[in-house]
């Protein structure tokens, strides 16, 4: 029987039904087919539940057939014992004969070897096929594994003449400028959903007061991440409101801290680069995919260091003539779409795309 491209294109249909939702794990998804026919599939639903090819053979209904099946999966089977079984015993158990496996797992730790363990049963196992499509696909696992940092993920909107916001001095002086359109507002909530935190700077919280949550979409809310060097911002601020947890990154304790229990402050030394500090420590706290919303200078020094994945820049026909300047950043351009008036340029950083 020889092995089809078309079943290992529905894994990874499959698996990215699981954005959003699976953490810091991967996306991943599995197809069981006997005699050019599928009989189960499955993807990982969630963080912490069960992996695609349990979901795929537990949706088989008549087991009798997997010992003449093939298995396609997008990611390599587990072979380590976590909040699930290994996927590779499993695998052995049922007594699958052949396994397509799209790319192994980039954790250095355990990479390949799910694969020998299936091997030294007995399995015919083959790696390769759309590689390149599942790499990109769970491109914020491969970079949480091969660089320990969270994958990055910049956005900012500006104005036709190139500014992301007013001239403001204090927070009571004038509202922050309307950039975005509530298409594009809406679409950023959905970006907020999708990532672990969110993360702003100290001039952006004072001024701007934001609550960093996806009230405008369905889904969880990240976590809130904010710069505060002097421990500026006001103990009634929103970040502190409880609805989502808080980090907040200082040179020093703050006291009082503002009373709630979901506000964590972490000490960093701002004599030295910060940037990759911040990254160390949110990787530490199981954040491994991050926002970063401004404002410009928080922007400007992830692009400056080299330290982003992708961006999100929506260009608004709106002018401002003068204001805060918008970062600038070269990166592969992936697309650009039209929301009510207003581009969305996507990109994504060429050193990240060269490792991966």
């Amino acid at each position: 029987m020889s092995i089809q491209p078309i079943y290992m294109e529905r894994s990874l249909q499959l698996a990215r039904k699981g954005k959003g939702f699976t953490g810091s794990n991967p996306m991943v998804g599995a197809v069981i087919v006997y005699r050019d026919r599928i009989i189960g599939e499955g993807y990982h639903h969630r963080y912490g539940g069960a992996h695609a090819e349990v979901n795929a053979i537990d949706s088989v209904k008549d087991r009798s057939l997997l010992k003449d099946a093939t298995l396609y999966v997008s990611l390599e089977p587990c072979a380590h014992q976590g909040k699930t079984p290994p996927c590779a015993a499993l695998i052995i158990s049922c007594r699958i004969p052949r396994v397509v496996v799209a790319v192994t797992d980039p954790n250095p730790m355990v990479s390949g070897k799910g694969i020998a363990m299936m091997r030294e049963s007995g399995i015919e196992v083959s790696v390769g096929m759309l590689e390149k499509e599942a790499r990109e696909l769970n491109r914020s696992f491969f970079v949480n594994q091969l660089q320990r940092r969270p994958y990055v993920i910049l956005k900012w909107a500006e104005s036709r003449d190139g500014f992301i916001d007013q001239l403001r001095l204090s927070r009571m002086e004038k509202a922050p400028a309307s950039i975005s359109n509530p298409l594009t507002q809406s679409i950023v909530h959905k970006f907020r959903t999708e990532v672990q935190g969110i993360m702003v700077g100290t001039n952006t919280a004072l001024l701007d007061d934001p609550q960093l949550t996806s009230r405008k979409w369905y889904g969880s809310h990240p976590t809130r991440i904010v710069i505060d060097r002097e421990n500026k911002i006001p103990s009634n601020a929103a970040l502190f409101n409880g609805i989502a947890p808080t980090i907040v990154f200082s040179s020093s304790p703050r006291k009082p801290f503002p009373h709630t229990a979901h506000v964590k402050q972490l000490i960093i030394d701002f004599s030295r680069e910060t940037n990759s500090q911040i990254l160390k420590h949110l990787y530490n706290e199981q954040i491994h995919s991050l926002l970063v919303e401004g404002g410009s200078q928080l922007l400007s020094s992830f692009i400056d260091l080299d330290l982003w994945d992708e961006a999100y820049v929506e260009r608004s026909p709106i002018v401002l003539q003068q204001g805060v300047k918008a970062p600038d950043i070269e990166g592969e351009i992936i697309h650009i779409k039209n929301y009510a008036g207003s581009l969305q340029i996507h990109l994504k950083s060429k050193i990240t795309r060269n490792f991966l």
